[in-house]
């Protein structure tokens, strides 16, 4: 059982890739259905990781929100530093913060370590357990609980639906 859902994240993930990439004709859709097959059939072990994904409508409908969630951060934070950039004092104190997530799933804290990373300011260094160390551009607060408000709160309650 575990291997069929394996291959059938797998597919899932490949395939919409695939269709993302190329023409919509039925060649195509067809060529890429049968490839996307076979890779999935010889790497679905590697699919145990999309697996942990919930497929229901409530985790797809969080997924679709997380993305939004994501791009609006994205451009607030990229307008925040590009303010501190410009600014010719450089108003900054940077440091190592460490935060607290409340997340099981590996690929759940793989997501939100990448999301943080890819929000230009921060930088996720280590994830040890339920602990991220997070290099940030200007350290707001001090504490695992308020740190943890500041940088994960933001994405974690979606992160917690798609997976936990």
């Amino acid at each position: 059982m575990k291997n069929i859902k394996s291959f059938v994240f797998l597919f899932i993930f490949l395939y919409i890739f695939w269709l993302l990439l190329n023409p919509w004709n039925w060649q195509a859709l067809l060529a890429g259905a049968v490839i996307v097959a076979l890779i999935s059939g010889i790497f679905r072990k590697y699919g145990e990781i999309l697996a942990q994904f919930k497929l229901n409508p409530k985790s797809i409908l969080y997924s679709l929100i997380y993305i939004f969630v994501f791009l609006k951060e994205l451009i607030k934070s990229n307008l925040d530093v590009a303010q501190r950039v410009l600014s010719p004092k450089l108003p900054i104190t940077p440091g190592i913060v460490k935060v607290k997530t409340n997340l099981n799933s590996d690929f759940a804290k793989t997501i939100l370590a990448n999301s943080i990373t890819l929000t230009p300011g921060t930088l996720s260094v280590d994830l040890k357990g339920k602990f991220l160390y997070i290099h940030w551009i200007n350290v707001t607060t001090e504490g695992i609980e308020a740190t943890s408000r500041a940088i994960v709160g933001k994405f974690e309650k979606y992160l917690e639906v798609m997976f936990d």
